[in-house]
């Protein structure tokens, strides 16, 4: 199951302290001080790792602690720095700071590394403190205690190309034909409950689909299942309008999508003016529809082809037409 949003609190590992020792040796009875400095503390390290796809895995740890310091030694050794604490996260992941929504790490590469939180520092031994008026000095500095946040993970998948659409439109098939994917298909609205994702696969590139779960008018309001999926398509260079053209005028089609396009741009204006392409679907149910997506085309001033998900009529053509007008990521 998707999980894109969750809360853990971090804490980066405490310094050790420095240490307060002096040279006893057989003939420096009254040796002078030789206290190391403290291990420096672990820090809390976020890396985006490709193969994951979900932020599940953090809800069953929601306290994430690196290693502290240890503690200086005599004979001038320093003591072992913390281990740093890695928390691996899907590409895509946004950290914020809870307390203030401040955003402070888009781990949008495979195998980016932000550090979150840094360890403390080491403390000083005494070693340090030595001077002419002061030969045995006891004085040293405590480790840096580490810093710890309450953080908000949220979850954007990295698609090339976003499907929308109104439940049962065909958002699934449309996934499983073009891709390996194969989501739950049924029909019945809001069959698909989590946004899937598939990949076009040439010898050349590849071309990621996100399949985003039904949305419906009042989806940027929080009604339908839509609006806890609406960010994922924040990230796709072009979204993909699927319409059952099953039924309805070229006016009634055109409508669907404007209503679609007003749910998108009120949860995000940058949504409004992204690259669309429409597509009607059931094309083996209704023989006219090629005319029909031409008059839709003239209402909408946009790209507006034909496919069929059950008999696969105009699926390959679909498939090389978005190879050519996505763009491969950089």
């Amino acid at each position: 199951m998707l999980k894109d949003e969750v809360e853990i609190k971090v804490r980066s590992g405490n310094g050790g302290d420095g240490a307060v020792t002096f040279i006893r040796e057989k003939f420096r009875p009254e040796g002078g001080p030789d206290g190391g400095d403290g291990g420096r503390g672990g820090d809390v390290v976020m890396v985006a790792n490709p193969h994951m796809n979900t932020l599940g895995h953090l809800v069953r740890r929601p306290r994430w602690r690196a290693d502290d310091g240890v503690k200086g030694m005599g004979s001038n050794c320093f003591g072992k720095s913390g281990e740093d604490l890695i928390v691996e996260v899907p590409c895509g992941t946004i950290v914020r700071i809870v307390e203030t929504q401040e955003i402070i790490a888009d781990l949008t590469e495979a195998g980016q590394r932000v550090v979150i939180v840094a360890g403390g520092r080491g403390g000083k031994g005494n070693v340090h403190f030595k001077s002419s008026i002061n030969q045995t000095p006891r004085q040293f500095t405590p480790g840096e205690v580490g810093q710890e946040l309450h953080l908000k993970l949220e979850l954007k998948l990295i698609a090339d190309v976003g499907i929308v659409g109104f439940p049962n439109a065909g958002k699934s098939t449309l996934l499983s034909r073009l891709s390996m994917a194969r989501p739950k298909i049924a029909a019945y609205p809001f069959t698909t409950l989590e946004p899937q994702l598939g990949v076009i696969e040439r010898p050349d590139r590849t071309l990621v689909l996100a399949d985003i779960p039904g949305l419906i008018e009042g989806a940027a309001d929080g009604k339908g299942l839509g609006h806890q999926f609406l960010r994922h398509v924040e990230r796709c260079a072009l979204l993909l309008h699927l319409v059952d053209g099953s039924d309805g005028d070229a006016e009634a089609l055109a409508e669907r999508v404007r209503v679609l396009n007003a749910e998108l741009a009120r949860f995000s204006p940058e949504l409004a003016v992204r690259k669309q392409l429409v597509v009607l679907n059931k094309l083996d149910t209704r023989l006219e529809l090629p005319e029909i997506a031409t008059a839709v085309a003239a209402l909408l001033g946009c790209d507006v082809r034909c496919i069929s998900g059950v008999s696969g009529q105009g699926i390959k053509e679909l498939e090389n037409y978005l190879l050519t007008i996505v763009p491969p990521r950089v």
